[in-house]
């Protein structure tokens, strides 16, 4: 159906950057001249099936973030299960048992590890089938398709194809890489959200050419043909450069006219484009990189651990096998009992006269019989204790987000115990850390600064003092308190109580009756308030749009400051309320007048605000004719262009300025200056010659211009609003601070906006030195542009590292800053070492600009480079490479699309629950698994290494001591269930004491649980428990009476017994080793030991045909007899008495933080003495120099000197006491 034009538009390139005036590009601009590759792509306008063939055949619209397909699943999850060494091992020792050298059947090595690797490639398959639903989700999404005949259709976004011509409807994606052709505004422009890709909230405004304005509603598609040719894909998302050849003519293309896939359209009923790049070309998705296959440190150095243990395997293999040579020369011939070697069918194997061969067969036999070494059943226990961790961080209630209804998920459980070892978070900044909202909060007009308000620092501050008077300054808090009211914190500690409740307007938390209400018309400076209130509601270009239900009004602004700029010119009694081509309009409603009255502004020039000028400018003229130029800044910028006599209020005005950094604020400075007809009239004529000049210098003269007609200007104030972080941000990132992470922010949005938040979640503070890393704009100073930025980037960063080496305050904190261009050459091969050793030196570092691909390179510099774990948190398409590439990738559940979700490792809904994943569920998953895997290898070197003692007992003949089904019961059912309890709910302290003491977390970076000391001392362990085992079961059994009637144990009763010894011990040092018992853990270690007897009498119960030397063995032969007892007990005693006394010394004399812990609680010192606690719970804490305790102690610090400078009496009657 035909789409009739919106009425009510708008000519918006009166908002266009610097001026009212639009260069006609097609009239001027020259076609791209393409030279060389890189410039190949065709595309055919509106003839999609032209694409369908080569050369012109491009790749489909269809995304995919998924790990494995159909065809690669098999052998890409083979590759992955055989890259654990011991897998290779057992894959070895599975095709040996086909041969008749096994000591053991086939059946008993095949189906294991048949087992082992199926279960892990079920998991997978089932993790990576989450990810192929929710890519489904994008790719079956509907798109308006031109079908022909100038008739539209649905279509799925996968079956999109270059030259599709589409229509785009507003808060809808755009469904791959589009050119604009034309929007429901008359000048053919439109409003997109890039908040996906580059992380930036503030509205883009793309306009489409002037010869396709035309193509305006749907028939106008009908015979519709034009030809593209333009750049391949690439990952830059900011260039394009390409022509559009229609109507005979060629027109050059920019990214002015380029929509990008996953960004969205805003505030344009709707806009058609025709498709450039689809799926996997578009920038969007070659800014991503492929799935990685990621593996957590511990299992990474559990391959170390078993090709350690392999070596030893080999080395006692070859001492058994050169043993077995030596006897079968020396022994065996005399051996009357054997038969003849010469007639055997395994003569070979054992011939005295070839005994090197019959070593070698030996060898074999030997290395399949001690493989129990080398435990095939720990990946198995690994990947159940992980899977049900997984479950219990997904049904955490502490990490569910009511507000969403979204729960915490663990999308892959391999890297549960990496959350325990994170040592640097890389985060996003929009939708991550932010909520994307403002609040107005205090300002500073005519020296006078108004809002009663605190910020969420100045409360923290307040209340961390009252602590500290109450704990440590009893003697004087009467007097402090006394005088109290008479000082800023008077503003800072009152409560909602004394406050009327108000309703919450968002956008404004404003509160000051001489403002509100039209009461500042009584104050003193009025008429520079009104000058203050009428800056704020037209210097801006904003769009109001107006609720048909409800009649309020809302702003479309480009950023969230405007809009709560406008929010609070609003609530003043300033009401901007709707905008022409040239005018804004203002309702104006104060005690003055008996009705609002609308005041009309006519827009003459708009200078817009760039991350270079850090200004904004508004030329207007009033009702009365007078011409005003408005203007808001950085405080630094405006104040330097202040004139002589437009001072008045500076010194006040920096005061406050100051104070509301210091309070973790966002501000700005507001100024005017009146211009004279004759003044603006030649400047004008200039500033337009220059907006329609075409080449290089254009950008140069319209800045000098600006630069001329924004001086001589006259301050009026400074805002301060408050950058709403997401709930619980600022203590989330303080708590991490204080366990050891360290946290950069990588953002696409523009430096000042990323240092505004930085102070306003506390990685940035006042006093911290700022290094700013930026490149010069070397155009006209060298003959080599690049060379010349890459040596003074090198110059800044190696003055910068001079800098921080050379500083001697053990307490001074810098902050490293750097924006995208900069990095660019700051990754390069010869510089990053130097830029990441800096950065590495600061207390946070903050990127700026900076693309996804950067993102994911820095992410990459940062996990090479240092060695440690990385984290990467983020909510957008723009955040999913540098998720992938970290080594822990997280997802924040936003509103704004599921691409970080689809491509994480673990997703969250809000970042404050990164918190609680990593200092409570990361500690625990670290210290279970950690704690599982040592004490895996302790009880297989103790089980393996009895038959090794036994082989050599045996004149190394390869008899096993055990029964088979003893060995096969051993690792499936009798140890494994205990050491899964401890995988899954051994907690060595609860989750309020990891939150209470954040330095826990260390114990996991410092990697104290799994290092080779307590690696080498859990196999020294095994290696003491098999000596007593064995030796001593040999030594009480070896000739003496079993049984009542004088019977020696045989072999079967021997292995029996000593299997029974070996049962008891490994349960009681798995018990010894629990710091937190529940009733499962109980029911699973005892009822492991019950059910080796249980498992006896059954054994006992079955046919000799099948039970052989087993039946009735317990019942009949070893539990009437005493020894059989009593062995056992003095065995499992013997082997864990030098654990007992090793971690009752370490408890006594060496205790770690854990310990002094559990010691506390289990005595309750911590209700009998909270002094002695919050002092524990102090020093538990790492010191840091960010986060908001570093922002507190700051404003702490501030306040205090304030008071003392007020108050020298309070210093003085400290001193003396």
């Amino acid at each position: 159906m035909a789409r009739g034009k919106i009425r009510s538009r708008l000519r918006r390139s009166h908002l266009y950057t610097f001026a009212c005036v639009r260069p006609h590009a097609e009239e001027g601009d020259e076609p791209h001249q393409f030279i060389g590759p890189g410039f190949s792509r065709i595309v055919q306008c509106n003839q999609p099936k032209l694409h369908e063939k080569k050369p012109l055949k491009y790749c489909s619209n269809y995304i995919s973030t998924t790990k494995y397909n159909i065809i690669t699943f098999l052998p890409k999850a083979l590759f992955e299960q055989f890259r654990r060494v011991a897998n290779v091992y057992f894959l070895f020792t599975a095709l040996l048992s086909l041969t008749p050298l096994s000591p053991f059947s086939a059946a008993s090595m095949i189906v294991p590890l048949v087992f082992v690797i199926g279960l892990s490639m079920l998991k997978e398959a089932l993790e990576d089938s989450r990810r192929f639903i929710q890519d489904m989700k994008v790719n079956v999404r509907k798109a308006n398709v031109h079908r022909g005949d100038g008739v539209f259709g649905q279509k799925p976004w996968m079956k999109l194809r270059v030259g599709d011509v589409v229509r785009v409807e507003k808060d809808n994606f755009f469904p791959a890489d589009l050119l604009l052709l034309s929007s429901t505004y008359e000048d053919g422009i439109c409003y997109v959200e890039t908040m996906n890709l580059d992380g930036e909230t503030n509205l883009k405004v793309k306009r489409a050419m002037e010869v396709t304005l035309p193509l305006d509603d749907d028939t106008a598609f009908k015979d519709f043909i034009g030809r593209i040719r333009c750049e391949d894909p690439n990952p830059n998302l900011y260039n394009f450069v390409g022509n559009l050849e229609y109507d005979r003519q060629m027109f050059p293309l920019d990214p002015n006219q380029i929509l990008l896939r996953d960004s969205k359209l805003r505030n344009t009923s709707y806009v058609y484009g025709v498709v450039i790049f689809t799926g996997p070309d578009s920038k969007v998705m070659q800014n991503s990189t492929k799935s990685p296959s990621k593996r957590s440190t511990i299992e990474k150095k559990m391959d170390k651990i078993i090709y350690f243990l392999f070596s030893f395997l080999l080395l006692i293999s070859i001492i058994s096998s050169i043993g077995f040579a030596v006897k079968t020369t020396y022994q065996m011939p005399k051996w009357w009992y054997l038969q003849p070697y010469a007639k055997s069918d395994y003569s070979s194997s054992y011939n005295p006269d070839k005994p090197a061969l019959s070593g070698l067969f030996h060898l074999v036999t030997a290395l399949i019989l001690y493989g129990y070494l080398i435990p095939i059943s720990l990946y198995v226990s690994i990947e159940v204790v992980k899977v049900l961790q997984a479950i219990f961080i997904n049904k955490d209630l502490n990490m569910f987000d009511e507000e969403t209804g979204i729960h915490a998920q663990a999308r892959t459980s391999n890297l549960n115990e990496e959350l325990g070892q994170v040592d640097t978070i890389l985060s996003d900044k929009t939708g991550t850390l932010t909520c994307n909202q403002m609040d107005f909060l205090k300002c500073s007009i005519a020296g006078n600064a108004y809002g009663k308000r605190a910020s969420e620092v100045e409360l923290a501050a307040a209340k961390k003092m009252a602590v500290d008077d109450l704990e440590g300054h009893d003697s004087c808090s009467n007097e402090i308190n006394a005088d109290t009211s008479e000082i800023e914190l008077e503003t800072i500690t009152r409560t909602n109580v004394e406050q009327p409740e108000k309703h919450v307007i968002k956008g404004f938390n404003f509160e000051d009756n001489r403002l509100m209400n039209g009461n500042w018309t009584r104050e003193s400076n009025s008429e520079v308030i009104l000058l203050f209130f009428r800056i704020l509601s037209i210097c801006h270009t904003a769009i109001p749009e107006r609720n048909e239900e409800t009649g309020e009004l809302t702003y479309e602004a480009e950023s969230p400051d405007e809009g709560a700029f406008l929010v609070a010119a609003r609530e003043f009694g300033f009401e901007f309320c709707r905008r022409t081509p040239s005018s804004i309009y203002v309702s104006e409603r104060h005690s003055s007048y008996n009705e609002p009255v609308e005041r009309e502004f006519k827009i003459l020039n708009l200078l817009d605000f760039t991350s270079k000028r850090k200004r904004m400018s508004v030329i207007v003229r009033d009702e009365d004719g007078e011409i005003f130029l408005f203007c808001k800044g950085a405080d630094s910028i405006i104040f330097d262009r202040l004139a002589k006599n437009g001072r008045i209020f500076e010194k006040a005005t920096t005061m406050h300025l100051n104070d509301y950094g210091e309070s973790g604020l966002r501000t700005l400075a507001l100024a005017y200056r009146k211009l004279g007809e004759e003044e603006y009239a030649g400047w004008n004529s200039e500033f337009v010659k220059a907006k329609t000049t075409i080449g290089g210098e254009r950008e140069a003269m319209l800045e000098r211009l600006s630069d001329i007609i924004e001086k001589d200007l006259t301050l009026v104030g400074a805002t301060a609003v408050e950058d709403k972080l997401q709930k619980g941000v600022p203590q989330c990132i303080d708590k991490l601070a204080q366990a050891g992470l360290k946290i950069w922010v990588l953002t696409g949005d523009k430096m000042e906006t990323a240092i505004n938040i930085g102070f306003a979640c506390s990685l940035l503070r006042q006093g911290m030195r700022q290094i700013c890393i930026s490149a010069t704009n070397t155009d006209t100073l060298a003959e080599d542009p690049q060379k010349a930025a890459r040596e003074n980037i090198l110059l800044q960063i190696t003055n910068a590292s001079q800098m921080v080496k050379l500083e001697n305050d053990p307490n001074a904190a810098f902050a490293l800053i750097i924006d995208g261009k900069t990095l660019t050459y700051a990754l390069e091969e010869d510089m990053k070492h130097q830029f990441l050793n800096l950065a590495v030196d600061c207390a946070s570092v903050i990127c700026c600009r900076v693309s996804p691909k950067q993102k994911a390179l820095v992410t990459r510099l940062v996990k090479e480079g240092t060695g440690k774990t990385t984290l990467a948190i983020g909510d957008g398409a723009n955040d999913v490479g540098m998720i992938q590439e970290a080594d822990i990738g997280v997802g924040i559940s936003g509103v704004e699309g599921m691409q970080a979700v689809m491509a994480s490792d673990f997703s969250i809904a809000q970042f404050r629950f990164l918190e609680r994943l990593l200092v409570v569920h990361g500690h625990w998953c670290y210290k279970r698994i950690a704690q599982m895997i040592c004490y895996f290898f302790y009880k297989n070197i103790t089980f393996g290494l009895t038959l090794f003692y036994f082989e050599a007992f045996a004149s190394f003949s390869g008899q096993s001591v055990y029964d088979n089904w003893y060995m096969l019961l051993f690792n499936v059912v009798l140890t494994s269930l205990p050491v899964i309890s401890l995988g899954v709910f051994e907690q060595d302290v609860s989750s309020e004491i990891c939150l209470q003491f954040p330095a826990l977390y260390q114990q996991g970076q410092r990697n104290l649980f799994f290092d080779w000391k307590k690696i080498f001392g859990w196999m020294g362990n095994g290696l003491y428990s098999s000596i007593i085992i064995f030796f001593l079961n040999i030594f009480i059994f070896y000739n003496q009476a079993f049984r009542e009637n004088g019977q020696t144990a045989d072999m079967s009763a021997m292995g029996t017994s000593m299997f029974t010894s070996l049962v008891w011990a490994v349960n009681l040092q798995i018990a010894l080793s629990m710091s937190h018992f529940t009733w499962i853990q109980h029911f699973i270690v005892w009822g492991s030991v019950a059910g080796w007897y249980l498992f006896l009498i059954l054994y006992g119960m079955i046919s000799p045909v099948y039970s052989k030397d087993g039946y009735k063995l317990l019942v009949e032969a070893l539990s009437p007899a005493p020894i059989f007892w009593s062995s056992a007990l003095l065995v499992a005693a013997l082997c864990n008495l030098p654990y007992l006394v090793h971690i009752s010394y370490q408890r006594c004399f060496h205790p770690m933080d854990h310990h002094v812990i559990q010691e506390i609680k289990y005595c309750k010192t911590d209700v009998s003495d909270r002094v002695m606690w919050t002092r524990e719970r102090t020093k538990a804490r790492q010191k840091t120099k960010i986060g908001f305790t570093a922002t507190v102690d700051a404003k702490i610090r501030h306040l205090k000197s304030k008071l003392m400078k007020n108050y020298p009496s309070i210093d003085s009657h400290r001193s003396n006491q």
